[in-house]
């Protein structure tokens, strides 16, 4: 878990300095503040820095046979050091494995599992240690492996949803734009050297316009580059800070057409996540706190650590969830209703079934609508290229059909 290092203000105006672990910025903030402090300064220190570096990048279905591998030998009887070792031998990843080697040493040198793996938080989340840990303290680690297993496989198969739902869309643009390029910077000049050559003095409005712009990417194409890279590095650093974060944000659930798309996948992974979580033992304040961090969305990740402060106050979680207007009521309504009943967990996992299908409906949908809207972009874009380079042929037939009538004439 990162580790930061806090300057506060308390009631009486007394400054203070300190460090925290916690899984974000925004998480230790909400929690400070709640703890009746100012926040003045909040930064990463160097050392988390540095470790999270070093932590691999492992990926989902590599962490996922981890796991299932992991709960089936330890419901074996087998001990969590020979464990480690056998996962260590099987796994192919190089990186990966060195790095289960490292915490067969933590493990086999007194320290706890999820203590381990916490030395490499890039690769296992605040998610996947805390179930652990839950797991650990409740004797009950192979549960909590094949909860984790699951979970890794739907969050897998959520995003190659996506990915794939994407591609053809991300592919026929690519090709669009490589077509118009290449027309207007090798097709179009040709075309203009010759129209010269015939003596064409006054152009077209539309030849004029994509003769411009086939100038402007021949001759000043680095001015474009350079804005690129410009506008890349300058979005970056705002999103950084904390005005950007939120902004960008609010922005992907509020966007046009896929703004409902990340909403929905927000959801899902929250419903999946938290009842994940519960089901595993992790007491709710703690849950909530995890999910916050694992939302991805600094709006989201607000309105749970409001329902986690109202909780601990002794509210409900659905009260604050609905007031935030981010969780549709029907989310409330089976929140409230497995919190009344006692099975939050399982009502958590139907919403997440729900809203997993409903992104499956809404991203066929959005590939379905997006198709017909690239094939008219490029047929216009084409459509426009041609018609501008054919005016001023027209021009040009009907001057010489104009000279030889009068010619037969005389």
């Amino acid at each position: 878990m990162p580790a930061y290092a806090y300057t506060v203000r308390d009631e009486e105006g007394v400054t203070r300095k300190g460090t925290s672990e916690a899984e974000g910025e925004a998480i230790l903030r909400k929690r400070l503040g709640e703890q009746g402090f100012q926040v003045l300064e909040i930064k990463q220190t160097k050392s988390a820095k540095k470790s999270a570096s070093r932590s691999a990048r492992v990926k989902l279905n590599e962490l996922s046979m981890f796991c299932r591998q992991f709960s089936t030998m330890i419901d074996a009887g087998v001990s969590l050091v020979r464990c480690l070792a056998v996962l260590q031998e099987q796994t192919v990843n190089p990186r990966f494995k060195k790095m289960i080697g490292e915490i067969q040493a933590e493990v086999e040198a007194g320290q706890s599992l999820s203590r381990a793996l916490g030395r490499f938080p890039n690769t296992f989340n605040n998610l996947f240690i805390g179930l652990v840990h839950a797991g650990e303290i409740g004797g009950v680690l192979e549960e909590s492996l094949q909860r984790l297993s699951s979970f890794l496989e739907k969050d897998q198969e959520l995003r190659r949803k996506v990915k794939s739902a994407m591609t053809y869309p991300v592919i026929v643009m690519i090709v669009a734009v490589s077509i118009v390029i290449g027309l207007v910077t090798f097709i179009l000049p040709k075309f203009m050297d010759l129209f010269k050559d015939l003596g064409v003095k006054d152009f077209p409005l539309p030849t004029m316009l994509l003769m411009g712009f086939s100038h402007f990417l021949t001759s000043k194409w680095y001015i474009m580059i350079a804005g690129t890279v410009i506008f890349v590095i300058a979005f970056r650093a705002f999103v950084k800070t904390d005005v950007g974060r939120r902004s960008y944000d609010r922005f992907k659930l509020k966007a046009p057409v896929f703004g409902k798309l990340n909403h929905k996948i927000a959801l899902a992974r929250f419903s999946r996540t938290l009842g994940t979580l519960l089901a595993s033992g992790v007491p709710i304040l703690s849950a909530l706190e995890t999910v916050a961090g694992t939302v991805a969305n600094d709006i989201i990740s607000e309105a749970i650590l409001n329902a986690r402060a109202r909780i601990r106050e002794g509210d409900r979680i659905g009260e604050p969830l609905q007031k935030s207007k981010l969780f549709p009521p029907m989310v409330v309504q089976m929140i409230t209703i497995g919190e009344e009943s006692g099975s939050l967990d399982p009502m958590l996992a139907k919403v997440a079934d729900f809203y997993e299908a409903e992104v499956d409906a809404a991203l066929d949908s959005l590939t379905a609508a997006i198709e017909p809207v690239l094939i008219v972009f490029l047929g216009f874009a084409v459509g426009f290229i041609v018609i501008s380079i054919f005016l001023p042929l027209v021009s040009v037939v009907n001057s010489l059909s104009g000279g030889d009538s009068g010619g037969g004439g005389e």
